[in-house]
């Protein structure tokens, strides 16, 4: 087929890569709007206690020290910062309970998540800064008219005291989309139960990946070809994994992906020479707003009622969900659930230069299970190992 003329060609300057799915602070963020800054902090506050510890919360506000007389009635504490009395650029504190991280700079945009990648949502005082959705409070003391556009994806409304409807100009605002619930804001138990639900509802895609790129070079032949249970190992996890996800996908090198057996989808590595890592790393690239349960294919024992307890047991607020290893209790990478928070974690150990998932594992915020049958985490690495295990499983 001939090319297109030179002029009409438009050169792609950058790599086309999907993109994490983020708000300003967060993937599950709300900015909460239209009242006082003093009743913000105090609902969240109040709020805190219902959501945390199932949820890790974050709150993002500004301090209110040279604010109006409304906003003095912060409830919420908001240390000073040292950098600025004696010119440091930055300041770690640990304060036992928690750290304080104080800075000169100016947070960007790409900061900010970064910084609160941890937690599972933020809420943001909309009074100050915006969310990618928002809770608004009908409240007089605080005209809604000049916020408007930051009312972008209305989640809630809540009623402040002695209101009773909806200003013509917030209705006619939203009338375009479903309205959403109404709630007074003194139902701080049915905010709670909405946030949850509104988290719940948010919770990432669960795909599978098996991965099979490795050279089996102490097997001495590809370990995902190899047959035990009559489909060879890429097969055979891949419809194990198919019971709980969606999506399967094979990580293999990219040599290896035409060589596939027919009904498999190649998921072709794009972080190469990082063994497991590069992997995890690819299926994250190609869709970074899904979690992957990852299963290597040298596990002939696995069983569904194993995979069924780790779903079972997932927790998206982690980073990830693995099982303590039976033999030397470190997390098992390799029969994980990654969430799409990890990407940004295991590209920041891999810029440390470790590309050991176990050691980000075992350095990050994960949930750690006690496998149900331990032994079927064995995997299968030699001829000799090979031999055994086609001999336990033969019917």
């Amino acid at each position: 087929m001939d090319s297109l003329p030179n002029a009409t060609v438009k050169r792609a300057k950058h790599a086309a890569l999907a993109r994490p799915d983020m708000g300003e602070f967060g993937r599950t963020e709300l900015a909460i709007l239209g009242a006082p800054c003093g009743d913000i902090q105090t609902l969240v506050a109040r709020l805190l206690p219902l959501l945390a510890p199932a949820l890790r919360v974050a709150y993002v506000d500004a301090d209110h020290a040279a604010g109006d007389a409304e906003d003095t009635a912060a409830t919420l504490p908001r240390p000073v910062p040292y950098v600025a009395e004696n010119g440091l650029s930055a300041e770690l504190v640990d304060k036992i309970t928690y750290r304080q991280l104080n800075l000169t700079r100016v947070l960007d945009k790409f900061s900010q998540p970064e910084l609160l990648a941890h937690e599972s949502v933020v809420l943001v005082n909309g009074n100050h800064f915006r969310a990618r959705q928002q809770v608004v409070i009908v409240d007089p003391r605080k005209a809604l008219d000049k916020k408007l556009d930051r009312l972008t994806d209305v989640r809630l409304v809540l009623l402040a005291e002695g209101q009773t409807e909806l200003p013509a100009g917030l209705l006619a605002h939203l009338r375009a989309t479903p309205l959403p619930p109404v709630l007074p804001l003194a139902d701080v138990a049915g905010i709670a139960a909405f946030i949850r639900q509104w988290y719940a509802a948010a919770v990432p895609v669960l795909r599978g990946l098996v991965l099979a790129g490795g050279r089996s070079e102490r097997m001495q032949t590809d370990k995902g070809a190899l047959h035990y249970h009559g489909l060879d190992q890429r097969q055979h996890t891949a419809a194990l994994l198919a019971e709980f996800c969606p999506d399967v996908r094979v990580s293999v090198r990219p040599e290896q992906a035409a060589a596939l057996p027919a009904g498999l989808t190649a998921l072709p590595d794009t972080f190469l020479g990082l063994g497991p890592l590069g992997g995890i790393l690819s299926a994250l690239q190609a869709d970074p707003n899904a979690a992957w349960l990852v299963l290597a294919c040298d596990l002939p024992f696995l069983s569904r009622a194993t995979l069924e307890h780790l779903v079972a047991n997932r927790q998206p607020a982690r980073m990830a969900t693995s099982f303590r290893s039976p033999w030397d209790a470190f997390p098992e990478p390799l029969v994980s659930i990654w969430e799409p928070r990890s990407y940004g974690q295991l590209l920041r150990f891999l810029s440390l230069g470790y590309s050991c998932p176990r050691k980000a594992l075992i350095n990050s915020d994960i949930e750690l299970l006690a496998p149900p049958l331990p032994d079927e985490l064995r995997n299968v690495n030699t001829p000799e190992e090979r031999a055994a295990a086609e001999q336990e499983l033969r019917p």
